[in-house]
């Protein structure tokens, strides 16, 4: 398939790139953000197409990396039981230090597909389908991430 680039101005395109790419992921997500602050990570359609994910197959994969997980502990209280429902097939990273400088979160849909905004602070997006050549580029990138990040404490134990 040829690859199909879009290009992302706003918010709320940014917000439903991030509901597509969700809904073509068959077997991993990989999610790099700063914090899930304005993403809509809580919203129960977002948590939905996530566990409709999830549900697909249990061999499935989602691995959240973030570099402050307070939001996603204080104010992601469907997130957290979702991720404690299927701790099995979920996993969330906190960065180090190393990592922090990082500022354009991103997600990849097998390897595949992937969504990446320029910088946190504005809406700017490439939302790449069927690239898996960009989306390889942008997977080792997030290993790089990974290798630079420490397990977040687990969702069973943040007294929600």
């Amino acid at each position: 398939m040829t690859p199909d680039h879009r290009k992302i101005e706003a918010l709320s395109d940014y917000g439903q790139a991030v509901d597509e790419i969700i809904g073509l992921a068959t077997h991993s997500l990989k999610i790099f953000d700063i914090n899930l602050r304005g993403a809509g990570y809580n919203s129960p359609v977002r948590i939905e197409l996530l566990q409709n994910f999830l549900h697909l197959n249990r061999a499935n994969r989602l691995i959240i990396i973030l570099h402050d997980t307070n939001y996603l502990q204080r104010e992601c209280p469907r997130l957290i039981g979702l991720l404690r429902l299927f701790s099995h097939s979920s996993s969330v990273y906190q960065t180090t230090d190393e990592a922090k400088s990082v500022s354009d979160p991103f997600i990849i849909a097998d390897e595949t597909h992937y969504l990446h905004r320029f910088h946190y602070e504005y809406p700017r997006a490439l939302l790449a389908l069927n690239d898996p050549e960009g989306a390889l580029d942008t997977s080792r990138r997030f290993n790089e991430i990974l290798n630079a990040s420490e397990p977040s404490a687990p969702a069973t134990t943040l007294g929600l």
